[in-house]
């Protein structure tokens, strides 16, 4: 007999339906197998799905895109807490969810936004891997490397708009992905996401870029608070915060679609 799961579709970063960046989320009562995980994720072929299983009050979280799964992701865990809150009538002050490989993550909502509480980014400037040498057709200013992703810093946000990457090119790089930024001509700064050799040839909007964002334009902006704006065809708004070793990220989350899963 078939075993039925919930599963949701939100909106992420966004307070529109069809803006921001699209999650499932699906609700389990216990884990089920990697490669099931894995198939249910290409299934859903959003740019990430999010799996929970809850525990002792707190929820262990997994994402997945169509492809492979990944240690954290932002816009999902937004899309979590937003089913969490809204959906299941998560009672709590604060959701605490926990991950396999990036420790506690937490989650507050306020008003019509929730806080994602992550754990910061760590940057080196480093040379341009051989992939990404002729991969924007725009000289960029630095290039950085974090824990999963490069950072590429180029001069204005007009650069960033015009970008048209060689995704052959991005793909061949042993990253997650490649994030590319300027200042922002009425936010802080902006950005873009390629991931092609993740399964996401561009993200529409990347929470957990922004742990890397963030303390690059604090300390380029003197600035703990900042605004950002991812700049993809669905386009994303984010409000950041550094706090020592924490970024705080926040957004709205709109209910695209609900229902069951059977398995």
């Amino acid at each position: 007999m078939k075993k039925s799961y919930k599963v949701f579709q939100i909106d992420a970063f966004t307070k529109n339906v069809f803006g921001g960046n699209p999650a499932s989320v699906c609700i389990l009562d216990k884990w089920l197998p990697d490669e099931k995980l894995q198939k249910i994720a290409a299934e859903h072929n959003q740019p990430e799905t999010a799996f929970l299983v809850a525990k002792d009050g707190i929820y262990d979280i997994r994402w997945f895109t169509p492809t492979c799964e990944v240690d954290l992701c932002g816009h999902a865990t937004l899309a979590s807490a937003y089913v969490l809150f809204n959906e299941l009538n998560y009672n709590g002050e604060i959701l605490h969810l926990e991950t396999l490989n990036r420790g506690a993550l937490y989650v507050k909502r306020q008003g019509d936004l929730f806080e994602l509480d992550f754990p910061v980014d760590h940057l080196e400037e480093t040379f341009m891997p051989y992939g990404l040498v002729d991969a924007f057709g725009f000289e960029p200013r630095n290039i950085f490397k974090g824990k999963d992703d490069y950072l590429v810093i180029f001069e204005s946000e007009q650069q960033v708009i015009d970008l048209k990457p060689d995704l052959d090119a991005i793909a061949s790089v042993d990253a997650r992905g490649v994030i590319c930024t300027a200042p922002g001509t009425d936010v802080d700064f902006v950005s873009r996401f390629f991931g092609p050799q993740s399964g996401i040839d561009e993200d529409p909007v990347t929470g957990s870029a922004h742990t890397t964002l963030t303390p690059y334009w604090s300390d380029k902006l003197n600035k703990a608070k900042l605004t950002a704006r991812q700049l993809s065809a669905r386009k994303g708004y984010l409000e950041v915060e550094l706090s020592n070793s924490r970024v705080k990220i926040s957004g709205s989350a709109v209910l695209y679609m609900k229902g069951e899963i059977l398995l």
